[in-house]
This record gives C-alpha cells, sequence and structure tokens, in this order.
C-alpha cells in the first residue's frame, strides 16, 4: 500500500481536452503553493468544485528491504488552476498559495497540459524531468504518443520529455527509437524532448 495515496490529479473529470468556460473570466492560472501544500489545495478546490489539474507520479522505492511507493506531484509547488478571479482569490484564501503566475499564452499552456495528461492517462511509468535544455528537433511517428513533437536533450537513454514551458519542467516516459523521426521545420511547436 504507497505511503502517500493517489488522489484526483483533475476535476471535472472533462477538463481535457478543452476546459469549459463558466464565465467570460475563466482562464488557466498557475499556483505556486507553499511547500508540500499542493494535494491539500487540491483537495479544498475540489471540495469548492473549482476546476484543477495535478499532475501526479507514482514514486517507488526500498527501504530495509521493504518496498515502498507513493504518489507526487510532477512539478513540485505548481497546481494548475482554471477558473476566474472569485477561484482564484479563494486560491489565496486558503494560505497554501505563495504565489499566482498569470499565463499570458493560454493556448500553449492548455496544449502543455494536454499532452502531459494524455502521459499520465497512458499508464506508462513517469519520471520528472527539471530544467530541460534545447536539441535537435523529432517527431513521434509509431505508438500512442504519434503525432507529438519534440527534441533531443541528452545521449544517455531514450525518453520522450514531454515539458509545461511556462515553469520549464515537464516529464518523461520510454520511447523506442523506432517510433521517432527528424520533425518538420515548418512546424514550430516543440512540446516535448526526447533523450537519446
Amino acid at each position: 500500500m504507497p505511503l502517500l495515496l493517489a488522489e484526483d490529479c483533475v476535476f471535472p473529470d472533462n477538463l481535457f481536452p478543452t476546459p469549459i468556460p463558466t464565465t467570460e473570466d475563466d482562464r488557466w492560472l498557475v499556483l505556486h503553493t507553499k511547500s508540500r501544500s499542493e494535494k491539500e489545495l487540491a483537495r479544498r478546490l475540489h471540495k469548492r468544485r473549482i476546476p484543477f489539474f495535478l499532475p501526479q507520479f507514482r514514486k517507488d522505492w526500498r527501504h530495509r528491504g521493504r518496498r515502498l511507493s507513493s504518489y507526487l506531484p510532477l512539478f513540485p509547488g505548481y497546481l494548475f488552476l482554471y477558473g476566474n478571479w472569485e477561484a482564484r482569490q479563494y486560491s489565496l484564501e486558503t494560505n497554501l498559495v505563495a504565489n499566482t503566475l498569470p499565463v499570458v499564452d493560454q493556448d500553449q499552456l492548455l496544449q502543455d497540459l494536454l499532452q502531459i495528461h494524455q502521459l499520465i492517462t497512458s499508464g506508462a511509468p513517469l519520471s520528472p524531468e527539471a530544467r530541460l535544455q534545447a536539441g535537435a528537433r523529432v517527431e513521434v511517428i509509431a505508438g500512442s504518443f504519434a503525432g507529438m513533437e519534440g527534441k533531443i536533450i541528452s545521449r544517455k537513454s531514450l525518453r520522450l520529455v514531454v515539458e509545461v514551458r511556462f515553469i520549464n519542467q515537464g516529464v518523461s516516459v520510454d520511447i523506442e527509437n523506432w517510433m521517432i523521426r527528424p520533425a518538420a521545420t515548418t512546424n514550430q511547436r516543440p512540446l516535448l524532448a526526447v533523450r537519446n
């Protein structure tokens, strides 16, 4: 049994592929939470029926011969809120938010979050990736991630890295070499990275 259980990572369940605004002012906000407050903030938003996305991954390790696991935020210190001024105000009143980060490019953030959500729902084992670097652009041409684009960021093991550019962090999943090819230079959507 995991030490930290998985909790709702998205509310409502139909937040993706495109959130349905309830008011004209609804938009994505990135909430920078206080230390280790992401899940508690998500619980409070869920109770208030405020849409959010808190990506999580399962971390397994051994301690004194015992196998342990926990569900942790993929992006420690961040929660993605979809709402209006009142939703933002409520999140600040919880005293769990250190700062709210306005998102200028709503479409770019939505595309990044859609890909993160797709990786999570695929059931593949994920690993957080911080401070991603630029490199050769590639396109995934086979498998469940076909159609995604990205870049090669190292030459150690082949992993698909999907990043949320707004916070300069990402998540990775194993991928086979035969599933990628060089991307066409006309498309300017580097939404993920591949470590090779």
